[in-house]
């Protein structure tokens, strides 16, 4: 009985002893577990919050032509003419719009009074500046069925138009009549714009093989290896091209840098990096196709990262902490792009630092509250034309902001929301909707 009595007195005595020592805090801030996963780590934070900067702009210019993507400086206008008031001029339609498992992954491209599209069937199309539908031709092969493969890119030069397909062919066709010159196989599929550069066409079949082709007859030049993917986005980058290199862009989330002569490989940088806590971060492939600009590459990947690279040697001038959903586009100091969480953001060129931020339209309204929000708006740009920042948006408008502050300065309606970015020649803006209209604004 006393030893009983004993053992107790010693507990009631400990527990005394530590309810009389006070509980140490320690200092800090207090975060919960999905807060700490949604922020970058020590060191990879930047300033959130919108600023004020002057935005050295390129003065606008009048071009007759849109004959490729802009990733090239050769084929850039970099501030076309536009007026500041954009109202429909004219709608025709240019096949098969968007369908659940087929969509519009083609760009127009303007040339010599001619406007190229691709429709989610495969069907090139030629249409007049004034809206009249001039030629056709379909990219599937006989025995093929237009399911089976994606569309792929258009690129212009010198009469000829040059198409890819995701039946893994490039081809030469006359621009004036749809005749084709002659066709390449490409040993994979072909979904990505090709790029003319003087004599040579180059390309990247099945994300992972870059080659060079020559625009006359369509004999390979030189063709080079690179590392392709599972899970990459529908449509691979167009090449950029200056006077002495070409930059290609891999699935595995690779920029390769060569001499675009002989091929030769000078230098290789992968973009590697992602938004920790958002589930499409895990898809790495290089959306925001590299583009050239003076002696810079940008290029950015879709799960949270954008890069410059010296194009002499690959070395890496900065990183921003933002994926790029399409190319971005260089004016002057500044950088502009469509994020992978659907703001348009402008960078400053030095380095990369964020100046301001404008969300876009993102998750498509859901009917009844109690829904996923499992469908999102897709928001297509930007490009820099009559001194505005355009981007076209599935939600089915054109908006136009300001480059200095990014504040909206207007709006037009697409009929069926926009599939495809904007273009411009001749003072007039060309988009496709998703229901596969071809719309002008001028």
């Amino acid at each position: 009985m006393q030893a009983k009595f004993l053992v107790a007195s010693i507990v009631a005595t400990g527990v005394l002893a530590g309810c009389a020592e006070r509980e140490v805090i320690l200092p800090g801030d207090r975060l919960g577990v999905r807060e700490v996963l949604e922020q970058t780590q020590p060191g990879e934070a930047e300033a959130l919050g919108n600023i004020s900067a002057p935005a050295d702009l390129p003065a606008s210019s009048a071009n007759a032509a849109w004959p490729q993507s802009h990733v090239s400086p050769s084929a850039r206008t970099s501030n076309a003419a536009l007026s500041a008031n954009l109202t429909p001029i004219w709608s025709t339609s240019i096949g098969q719009g968007d369908k659940r498992r087929a969509r519009i992954i083609t760009d127009p491209v303007v040339a010599d009074g001619r406007v190229f599209t691709i429709d989610s069937a495969g069907r090139v199309s030629a249409t007049s500046t004034s809206g009249e539908a001039l030629w056709s031709y379909s990219l599937v092969p006989l025995r093929d069925d237009a399911s089976q493969a994606l569309a792929g890119g258009l690129a212009h030069d010198d009469g000829r138009l040059y198409v890819t397909s995701g039946f893994g062919t490039l081809s030469a066709v006359d621009a004036a009549t749809g005749q084709e010159i002659w066709t390449q196989r490409l040993q994979d599929t072909a979904t990505g714009a090709p790029t003319v550069f003087g004599d040579l066409v180059y390309v990247v079949a099945g994300d992972s093989t870059a080659w060079a082709i020559e625009a006359e007859d369509g004999r390979v030049r030189w063709q080079s290896d690179g590392l392709g993917d599972t899970a990459n986005v529908a449509g691979a980058a167009p090449p950029a091209v200056n006077d002495t290199h070409v930059v290609f862009s891999f699935g595995s989330g690779a920029v390769q840098g060569a001499f675009r002569q002989g091929g030769l490989r000078v230098w290789s940088a992968d973009i590697v990096g992602t938004r920790r806590g958002f589930a499409i971060a895990l898809v790495d492939d290089i959306t925001g196709y590299p583009v050239i600009d003076g002696n810079t590459v940008y290029a950015g990947n879709h799960s949270g990262r954008v890069v410059a690279l010296n194009i002499n040697s690959g070395e890496r001038l900065w990183t921003a902490q933002h994926g790029a959903l399409d190319p971005v586009w260089p004016a002057g100091n500044s950088v502009y792009l469509v994020s992978d969480l659907n703001e348009l953001i402008r960078l400053n060129a030095e380095d990369g630092t964020r100046i301001w931020a404008v969300d876009l339209p993102g998750y498509e309204p859901v009917r009844r509250p109690q829904r996923r929000r499992d469908s999102a708006y897709v928001n297509h740009g930007p490009i820099l034309a009559g001194g505005r920042l355009i981007v076209a948006s599935s939600d089915g408008f054109l908006r136009s902001f300001d480059p200095t502050t990014g504040d909206l300065i207007g709006q037009t309606e697409i009929r069926g929301g926009a599939t495809t970015r904007p273009v411009v020649a001749n003072g007039t803006l060309y988009v496709v909707s998703t229901n596969g209209v071809l719309h002008a604004y001028r």
